[in-house]
């Protein structure tokens, strides 16, 4: 056996990221930028009105007040989409709305809650100083600015923010096409009539959804049974993707059938068992061109390996470092530990804050690695180091957030 640490190596340094793919802005949304987005113009283009009221120059109502306002000539009006024409001069006011072009020879804007008006003229009630209520032309951005950086996955906010650049088609990572295949004579799919020694297949349908959320492209090749032909025949179907990832193994034992059916094919294992709990039957090499993950067949187990490998790989592939860049996660814990064993332990807790804001998380009492209710309400995974020594109710421990969701607003 292997640790988890040198298994994630040998996996990961088979991956590079995926060539770039030019899309059109409204379908970048998660996609993970191959190159910079740089702006295509000035934004805002112009000097403009920070708010509605009126467009002067600070110089004419130096010395306005409420009770003594400044009385000026009303000239025009500047609205979003319709600039003033003309130039403000001295003793003159433009109506300006907010976002609307500052005129020529304004310098500053007084909020119309400070000014009372009639068809003619405007009364300023409040002194401004130049450039008051004014956004400067590149407020925000100037042309040629970078944006966003190459790597960055988009939000809805970058994608608003790459709008306003007038940029509209970005160049991004191809998405990771991977298949999956489960395997098992005992395997029957969601709604089908089941046998008398069949359980319903969950690992597929869950690793397609960790694929999608995390950006990539789910192909499910279905259950292949028993057979090293109908395992062969139906992993062919992984052609053309980036990685298969199958799941379960023959009724003898995890991954026998499949690593035999490799070991046919001439296949070298780098990866065959890693010392850890869940999930120690775990196995990596390439079919046929195709680099193949082989993942546990009990449910919890896919689950937490394909978090801790499969969801690195398809970051890796993204032009994303396998791990995100946030300081680790810490939480105080409500129950005792025990010391553990030789193998590296990944706990099912979930997290919640103290009485006194501190974080703190809750492994579960049952760990079996079958118990898929118990998984589902798990926040996060608190990894436990090999031979590690009892931990008491209150210590400070680690956690693995289990979000699998890669898209943010």
């Amino acid at each position: 056996m292997i640790s988890v640490a040198e298994a994630r190596a040998r996996i990961l340094s088979a991956f590079a990221p995926l060539p770039a793919e030019v899309v059109a802005l409204p379908d970048a949304l998660g996609r993970v930028l191959a190159e910079p987005v740089v702006a295509r113009l000035t934004q805002p283009p112009f000097h403009a009105a920070a708010m509605d009221g009126w467009a002067v120059r600070s110089a004419d109502i130096a010395a306005a007040t409420a009770e003594t306002p400044v009385s000026l000539r009303r000239i025009g009006e500047s609205s979003a989409g319709h600039a003033f024409a003309g130039c403000v001069g001295p003793g003159e006011a433009v109506r300006i709305f907010t976002g609307a072009p500052l005129p020529d020879g304004a310098d500053a804007v007084v909020m119309q809650e400070d000014c009372s008006a009639d068809d003619a003229t405007v009364r300023i009630g409040r002194a401004v100083a130049a450039g008051r209520f004014v956004r400067q032309a590149g407020f925000d951005f100037t042309l040629g600015e970078e944006l966003l950086p190459k790597g960055r996955r988009l939000t809805a906010r970058d994608i608003a923010l790459a709008a306003g650049g007038n940029v509209p088609w970005l160049s991004v990572h191809r998405r990771p096409r991977i298949a999956i295949l489960a395997t098992g004579d005992e395997i029957a799919l969601p709604g089908d009539p089941l046998g008398p020694s069949q359980i319903v297949s969950t690992n597929a349908l869950g690793l397609c959804a960790l694929v999608a959320a995390q950006g990539g492209l789910a192909h499910n090749l279905g259950v292949a049974k028993d057979t090293a032909d109908s395992v062969a025949a139906m992993a062919k179907g992984a052609a053309g993707c980036d990685l298969l990832v199958t799941t379960g193994g023959a009724a003898h034992g995890d991954y026998d059938l499949v690593r035999d059916v490799l070991a046919d094919r001439g296949v070298a294992l780098e990866v065959q068992t890693v010392a850890m709990r869940p999930g120690k039957a775990l196995m990596f090499g390439r079919a046929g061109g195709v680099p193949l993950l082989g993942l546990p067949g009990n449910p919890v187990s896919t689950g937490v390996t394909a978090v801790l490998f499969l969801r690195p790989v398809l970051r890796v592939l993204q032009g994303l470092p396998p791990e995100d860049d946030r300081p680790p996660l810490r939480a105080r814990l409500t129950t005792a530990l025990k010391a553990n064993d030789r193998r590296e332990e990944y706990l099912r807790a979930t997290l919640a804050a103290g009485p006194d804001g501190v974080l703190t998380v809750t492994p579960f009492a049952r760990q079996d690695s079958a118990i898929t209710s118990l998984y589902a309400q798990a926040d996060c995974l608190i990894p436990r180091r090999p031979d590690a020594d009892p931990e008491p109710a209150g210590a400070m421990v680690t956690v693995l957030p289990l979000a699998d969701g890669a898209l943010s607003i």
